[in-house]
Order: structure tokens, then sequence, then C-alpha cells
């Protein structure tokens, strides 16, 4: 029986510029940065949610074949890829404190029948929604 995700991937394209902005603009914490072989194993997670980590992972060999390496990488940089969905309880105080730590938004925080939400770009181009859920908007119990 599945029990819970533990790591998730998101493609980057410099994993040095990729921990830097993970970890000083959006505050998440290094759970691990080692090498085994060729393949940098880097993960971070935010703070307050020390089971999930995430690799910021570099598409290449042998990961990946050459070609599609360089197509992913390619896509990544096109911001083709979304990474997901980060939640916070203040959309509007979240968004105005990484705008103020230099992340590009492709979306002010807007009213959505979820909740409130802005949509940023990593710096390799993957985008996610910073979320406020409804649920937290009305101050209501967290859905079960």
């Amino acid at each position: 029986m599945i029990k819970r995700i533990s790591h998730l991937n998101i493609f980057v394209l410099d994993q040095d510029r990729a921990k830097r902005f993970y970890t000083e603009q959006l505050g998440f914490e290094v759970r691990n940065d080692s090498v085994l072989d060729d393949f940098r194993w880097l993960t971070v997670g935010p703070a307050g949610q020390p089971d999930l980590a995430i690799l910021l992972a570099y598409p290449a060999p042998p990961m990946f074949s050459t070609e599609d390496a360089e197509t992913l990488r390619s896509l990544v940089a096109k911001g083709a890829l979304g990474g997901g969905v980060i939640e916070t309880d203040d959309c509007r105080a979240t968004y105005q404190e990484l705008v103020e730590k230099g992340v590009t938004f492709l979306q002010e925080p807007a009213d959505r029948p979820y909740g409130i939400e802005a949509l940023f770009r990593d710096d390799s181009g993957n985008w996610f929604s910073l979320t406020q859920p409804k649920w937290l908007s009305a101050g209501a119990a967290a859905p079960g």
C-alpha cells in the first residue's frame, strides 16, 4: 500500500543557481547535496514540510539520452513545464515578499474559485502556482 510521496523532481538548468533560488528566494532548506558517480543529488524542501524532498535535477545522461536531455532542457528554458502548486496562508503577502526578493511573477494574486492564486517562474523557467486555498481565505476548516 502506498503511504506517501517522499520525493518529487523539478528539472533545472543549473543546480547551483537553482539551489540559491530555492533557498534564498523561496526560503526552502537544503535536504541533501551529494554526488554519486557523475550524478548530483540535490534536494530542497519547505522548512515546515520535512517529509518532502524536491530533487533539483539537471537533465543529462545517464538519466536521459543526450538528445532527450537537450530537448527537456529546451522545454524548461521555454517555460513549458509547470513545477506544481506551492501553498501559502496569505498569497498577497507572500507575493509581495517574493517580489522584493526578485522572484519573477507571471500573474499577480487574483481571486479564483479555489482561492487566491499568483503565478511565478523559478530561475530555470518552470512555472508555479502560489495558492492560498479558499478554505484558508474563508477561515473554514480544511477539507478532509
